[in-house]
């Protein structure tokens, strides 16, 4: 007799949280309906809403899942022995990386949409945005102390084109159909773009 384990809240909100991502990049975020979520994972529409008061609430969720992950990618990237070009080229990379196995990450972070109708998730995507910002900033102003970059260089200025160059490739990536490695593809224009900074 085969018996299924009822999942604890937890594990069942998180269950939701990865569906809900994964059927994103499937769908498109602003086509994802409760009733998805419900179909894919195999419960009631009620069920969802146990765990969720409000479509807005999964997406709150969707978005601080990606936002934690991407902090956390971001801390086990930091060593002594890497110079800071070299700590920026491994934070590209890895968001890089990130965006190529989630492919509905671009789709939820530039959804205008999504953004509009909650206005919680857009606050968090942009305060990991300026936490972003602020990172590179400081990587691009300690190369500039080193002599490696420009005199000339602004740090804040050259952490928004960083920034842009993310953005860019991933859209790039995702309206070319996810049609070519965009961490070999990403990595080789960053190359460049870097040494545009020297």
């Amino acid at each position: 007799m085969n018996v299924h384990k009822r999942k604890s809240a937890p594990e069942r909100k998180k269950e939701i949280v990865e569906t809900a991502i994964r059927l994103a990049g499937e769908l498109g975020p602003d086509r994802l309906t409760t009733q998805h979520l419900a179909d894919a994972i195999g419960i009631s529409q009620p069920a969802i809403f146990r765990h969720f008061a409000t479509k807005d609430a999964i997406w709150k969720a969707v978005g601080e899942q990606i936002a934690s992950t991407m902090r956390a990618n971001t801390k086990l990237l930091f060593d002594r022995d890497s110079t800071p070009s070299e700590q920026l080229r491994k934070m590209i990379q890895a968001q890089l990386s990130f965006i190529q196995s989630n492919p509905a990450v671009p789709a939820i972070l530039f959804s205008r949409e999504l953004h509009a109708e909650n206005d919680s998730l857009r606050v968090l995507f942009s305060n990991l945005m300026s936490g972003r910002h602020s990172t590179f900033s400081k990587l691009i102003a300690a190369e500039i102390q080193t002599g490696i970059f420009r005199a000339d260089l602004n740090a804040d200025d050259a952490a928004f084109l960083v920034l842009g160059f993310v953005q860019g490739q991933a859209m790039r990536w995702s309206l070319n159909a996810r049609s070519f490695d965009l961490v070999k593809e990403g990595v080789r224009l960053f190359d460049m773009q870097l040494q545009g900074f020297r």
